[in-house]
């Protein structure tokens, strides 16, 4: 027995003989001596095991494929760039907000050297970061003062821990949302040290609720939610924020808004339905006011607070903020960003997530007919595609209950016979593309909305590539 198992190892090539192909030897003039010897050991254990086994054939060439595959997929980023056709503009799971150039410029600059990330050029003593975003801010909504953070939870978090740690804090029923990812509100309270105190029902909330709470004086602040990924509707009513303003004020507490999806301008002027901005709440009373900086503000990653400056110089004080701040690289980006506010006419020709939710069905529509026979020779005879209507959503929790006319090109099974298992087959191949497509299967058939491609050169050559 030993015997014949000795005879099947011994086919195996030497460690030393595979290292003096000329394969081989590009990957270590590319990769290195150890990680290119590290993987061929694996390559020879997995092999050597298999023949203990059973006995098959071995040859020096399949076994360098065989390293040359692993140490492409070691080599291949985790993450990576695909085209996003789920029909959700601003998707969590694919990175929200597109970037515009200039911030990827700005955040490239200052991560490849040196900057003056906390450094006052002037006189060159010791600076804050958050003065590099602050005077923007300030100018786009009317606030004394600004900090940011690393996202909006974190924002919330801070703000009610610097406020109201140990004390209650009122918030409507119908204002204790969940987000993605598991995120609720009461939980965000309770880890910034507050007490949650409900007021009012799920769809009916009155400002005698919320005085009910005050008039107890163990309060520290009022939150109000924006229910930026839901809708309640029917028989509903909530205090406005300048009367709930006033009833904090009266008892001597900050009225804080957590508007969530960040707009920054009145989005009507693009066809698309309202959203609260900052400059509004601040305008009713708001004391603070925290937003997104990646959903509708159309920026990097980002939890920003405007409002009073001693309050907004509190919560920049609170010992946890040195956790939750930004780097630098997020900071040049959003600075980036805030400034093609500047110029409102072009906003949505050079600002993404504008560009992209304002896009027009006809213009989509074309996009879908110029590529159609590119997916159609793609997917061959076994599927039918075509260029059907479909409704996109702006998505992370930003206006929930709006769609989008928008165009798709829609895959289904040329046969009659069910066949989710084949749909679901292609829309797996269609992720294992060097850039991943991802769509999304529904009502029988695979839908790649249109409305986020702009790369077209880009789609169409890979899918002829991979056709070929």
């Amino acid at each position: 027995m030993n015997d014949r198992l000795n005879a099947r190892l011994a086919v195996l090539p030497s460690l030393d003989r595979l290292l003096q192909d000329a394969r081989v030897k590009r990957s270590v003039a590319h990769l290195g001596r150890p990680l290119v010897v590290q993987t061929l050991r694996a390559v020879l254990a997995a092999r050597r095991e298999a023949l203990k086994r059973a006995p098959a054939e071995v040859s020096a060439q399949a076994l360098v494929d065989d390293l040359l595959r692993r140490l492409a997929e070691l080599e291949r980023p985790s993450m990576r760039r695909v085209f996003n056709l789920t029909g959700t503009v601003l998707h969590t799971n694919l990175g929200r907000a597109l970037l515009p150039p200039e911030a990827v410029k700005a955040a490239g600059d200052v991560q490849a050297g040196a900057c003056n990330l906390e450094f006052e050029l002037e006189d060159g003593g010791r600076g804050e970061r958050d003065t590099h975003v602050e005077r923007l801010l300030c100018r786009l909504t009317g606030a004394e003062a600004a900090t940011v953070l690393n996202n909006n939870a974190g924002a919330v978090f801070l703000v009610l821990n610097t406020l109201a740690a140990g004390k209650d804090v009122p918030v409507s029923r119908g204002e204790l949302v969940e987000i993605g990812g598991s995120f609720r509100v009461p939980e965000i309270i309770a880890a910034a040290g507050c007490r949650l105190r409900e007021v009012g029902t799920t769809n009916r909330t009155h400002l005698r609720d919320y005085e009910r709470v005050l008039k107890e004086r163990a309060a520290a602040a009022v939150l109000r939610v924006h229910a930026s990924n839901y809708a309640i509707v029917g028989f509903v009513a909530s205090p406005g924020d300048a009367e709930l303003s006033k009833l904090a004020h009266r008892h001597r507490v900050p009225f804080i808004s957590d508007l969530g999806s960040g707009s920054l301008v009145d989005l009507r002027q693009w066809s698309l339905p309202p959203e609260p901005t900052p400059k509004q709440a601040l305008r009713a009373g708001a004391d603070l006011v925290t937003f997104s900086g990646d959903k509708l503000l159309g920026g990097p990653q980002a939890g920003i607070v405007v409002g009073k400056r001693r309050l907004v110089e509190r919560v920049r004080k609170n010992p946890l903020k040195r956790a939750l701040r930004l780097d630098k690289g997020r900071l040049a980006a959003l600075e980036a960003v805030l400034r093609l506010y500047l110029d409102p006419d072009r906003l949505a020709e050079r600002l993404p997530t504008l560009r992209l939710l304002s896009r027009k069905q006809s213009a989509i529509e074309e996009t879908a007919t110029r590529l159609l026979p590119s997916m159609q020779k793609y997917c061959g005879s076994s599927f039918l595609v075509d260029v059907a209507p479909c409704a996109s959503q702006i998505g992370s929790g930003s206006l929930p209950v709006e769609r989008l006319p928008s165009a798709a090109l829609r895959v289904r099974l040329s046969s009659k016979k069910p066949g989710s298992r084949k749909l679901t087959e292609l829309a797996m191949q269609l992720r294992e593309l060097p850039i991943p497509v991802i769509g999304r299967v529904h009502a029988g058939a695979l839908w790649l909305d249109m409305r986020t491609l702009e790369d077209e050169p880009a789609f169409v050559a890979q899918l002829e590539e991979a056709g070929r």
